[in-house]
């Protein structure tokens, strides 16, 4: 959904394969994860990044309710949403579609 509205995608197959990719990759907007993963959660992924990249914004994406208890300091998107959703939040945390 963020390539349809104008982002470059970078994937990664794992929490920890995202926090590898930080090593070779500097120019990064923007670090989306979903809460649930095998190993770390979205949460645990978020902390770790931003203690590497404090600049780099974090958004978690969810379809739990719940998360808002885990991580009140963290963006959160609850699952499912428009893509109108996420170009709100996205605006929120000023990062402006390309």
């Amino acid at each position: 959904m963020l390539d349809e509205i104008g982002f470059e995608v970078i994937e990664a197959s794992s929490a920890e394969a995202a926090l590898a990719a930080l090593d070779n990759l500097s120019d990064l907007t923007l670090l989306v994860t979903d809460h649930l993963m095998p190993g770390m959660d979205g949460v645990e992924l978020s902390k770790r990044v931003q203690a590497l990249c404090p600049t780099l914004p974090c958004l978690i994406i969810s379809g739990y309710a719940d998360v808002e208890r885990v991580a009140p300091d963290l963006q959160r998107l609850n699952k499912p949403f428009k893509v109108e959703e996420l170009q709100r939040m996205l605006a929120e945390m000023n990062l402006a579609t390309q």
